[in-house]
């Protein structure tokens, strides 16, 4: 069916970023896998770049998603961490970019918005919805939770942005 659609979704961190795979089938949206890939806080910054930049193109090889979605970075109170926020999500979009994926980027707002219906839900409010949308027996890990909540966002948003 030409409707047919893996999903990506990405939940950047320097310490954990969530990976969540779905598949869109016309409106019917079906749960593949998820979970994270961590750098080790021992690790030199340059170190961590490479093992999220290598563990994100490890996911992306495993299950050949067809499209991606990321969360942009929020700039909050202290710029250190906005900074190293940043690189993380530079190593997942450049695997991405390698594995030659269409990236689409959402605020953490408009993913909340997409999937709870509120922008300002609580992290436990979207764990709840991603596990009622995916039909799953329990919610998943925050950060897991999170990129496929960035999935299902770009899976009802897709059609809207590839228009533009």
């Amino acid at each position: 069916m030409a409707d047919d659609l893996r999903i990506l979704g990405i939940d950047p961190g320097l310490r954990v970023t969530g990976f969540g795979v779905i598949e869109k089938h016309g409106q019917t949206l079906r749960y593949i896998a998820s979970g994270c890939v961590r750098s080790n806080a021992g690790q030199s910054l340059p170190e961590r770049i490479a093992t999220l930049f290598s563990g994100v193109s490890e996911v992306v090889a495993t299950y050949c998603p067809d499209e991606a979605g990321i969360e942009k970075v929020f700039v909050n109170v202290n710029p250190q961490a906005t900074l190293l926020l940043g690189q993380a999500r530079g190593a997942a979009i450049a695997a991405l970019a390698v594995g030659n994926l269409p990236v689409a980027e959402y605020t953490a707002l408009q993913i909340k918005q997409a999937v709870v219906g509120y922008g300002k839900a609580a992290k436990e409010q979207v764990q709840h919805m991603v596990m009622r949308l995916l039909r799953l027996a329990e919610p998943p890990k925050a950060d897991a939770a999170d990129a496929l909540a960035c999935a299902i966002c770009h899976a009802h948003s897709r059609a809207r942005i590839l228009a533009e």
